[in-house]
């Protein structure tokens, strides 16, 4: 019998060879300006080599404006698409799709750069758990980041990539303008739903005029907001039913497929999904010291004891018990309302847990991140026969608080017979895949 995890997928002008996607995540790989270097392709040819479907980029900012830290590619101008048509066939070479993620900061800049002081918003208010400043986009300035998502989207196609997606999730600038706890515009950009997703949407149409109907396009989600989890007191933001209506307007203008998520902002307690490592946060959070108004305040709250201990308690109560699909339940009500493949994300890494999610009909294909991490070659263990990997990923996160100063990879030193083969790893994505 045939083993769904393994059956082709086919979107309306895209086909991969499994229901595995690594999805978005990389380190600080690149050169200050944005320009892309080898080590971001050392980066994605592993998991390419791995054995997933496709995978999709980090977040790849539209303007230096819109990055979250620097040392990121960036799609920003045409001298960006021969690096981009490089790594792409790079991840062709194993029969792998390459998909871009065109992204947006806007407030959510962990580390700004140089370049610019404050970052651009639905709102001018800062985001409440670090302060990160920002200024409310005048109309003009909408109508001009509309057309860098455009521009993305046609050096894309130039560099002979294989699709797009929005990054409309997880707080940074899309989700700013859909969320309720969030925009407090009072103009056409504002207030009800349909005025909230109506940057989205002139995206969605101007990447269409700009490539036509036949290039792949997808939308990553923030399916349920729970903007309050870390600051009690804001808003709840958009629940499941708002996504839903959204997620229909994104079929009627033309995107291909849906990618469900969670949370407001990033991190959030439901997106990573797992532990907050107080140890290794208080080495590496030094760095975003003087990015926000209160990131000062929350650097010595995360070293108290007390302090710390309360924050940690209460990332886990919101994070919740359930880490593997954590988002399923989301992905399933988006399915019903759409005819268009829906993607899952959320800790998966149990072969019989993601082909029982399948089956039932809760997604299409699911993504994954850290599991990858922990285990690049995830895809041919579950190909092997393995339904969980020998040594799997913990959730314990000390990637993600890693990930602003140091090369991305697996932490968890308990993985490993020691810290030098931790160390070996994490270093062995500045030697090319052979």
């Amino acid at each position: 019998m045939s083993d769904i995890l393994f059956e082709p997928l086919s979107f309306k002008n895209l086909k991969i060879k499994n229901r595995i996607v690594r999805s978005n995540i990389s380190g600080r790989f690149d050169n200050y300006d944005g320009s892309g270097t080898q080590v971001r392709i050392n980066w994605e040819t592993k998991f390419a080599q791995g054995g997933v479907g496709a995978i999709l980029s980090s977040f790849v900012p539209v303007t230096i404006r819109g990055r979250i830290v620097p040392n990121y590619a960036t799609i920003d101008r045409d001298e960006r698409i021969p690096f981009w048509r490089e790594l792409g066939k790079r991840v062709r070479e194993h029969d792998c799709k390459f998909i871009l993620q065109l992204s947006h900061a806007g407030r959510q800049r962990d580390i700004p750069g140089i370049e610019f002081a404050k970052g651009l918003s639905s709102t001018s208010r800062p985001d409440p758990v670090h302060g990160f400043e920002c200024e409310a986009m005048t109309v003009a300035q909408i109508k001009e980041t509309v057309d860098a998502f455009a521009r993305g989207a046609r050096r894309a196609r130039e560099a002979n990539l294989d699709g797009i997606e929005l990054h409309s999730a997880n707080g940074y600038l899309i989700t700013q303008f859909l969320s309720s706890a969030i925009n407090d515009r009072t103009d056409d950009y504002g207030g009800s739903l349909e005025n909230r997703a109506r940057f989205l949407l002139e995206i969605v149409r101007a990447i269409r005029a700009e490539v036509g109907s036949d290039f792949h396009l997808q939308a990553k989600i923030s399916a349920t907001e729970m903007a309050n989890a870390m600051v009690p007191g804001e808003p709840r933001g958009n629940t499941i039913q708002d996504s839903v209506r959204v997620c229909r307007w994104l079929e009627q203008e033309g995107v291909d497929a849906i990618h469900v998520s969670s949370g407001a902002a990033f991190p959030h307690p439901r997106n990573p999904v797992g532990d907050l490592p107080l140890d290794e946060l208080v080495k590496t959070y030094d760095s975003l010291i003087a990015s926000g108004t209160k990131t000062f305040r929350n650097y010595v709250f995360f070293r108290g004891r007390l302090t710390g201990d309360f924050f940690r308690t209460r990332w886990r109560k919101e994070a919740g018990k359930v880490f593997e699909g954590v988002n399923l339940a989301d992905a399933a009500a988006i399915r019903k309302a759409v005819n268009i493949p829906v993607i899952c994300t959320g800790g998966f890494q149990t072969a019989s847990f993601i082909r029982d999610a399948l089956t039932r009909g809760d997604c299409d294909a699911v993504s994954i991140a850290r599991s990858l991490v922990a285990n690049p070659d995830l895809v041919k263990q579950f190909a092997a026969g393995k339904d969980r990997p020998e040594i799997p990923c913990t959730y314990c996160n000390k990637c993600l608080v890693n990930a602003p100063e140091n090369p991305l990879g697996c932490y968890e030193e308990s993985r490993f017979s020691s810290r030098e083969e931790m160390v070996a790893q994490i270093m062995s994505v500045f030697n090319p895949v052979q």
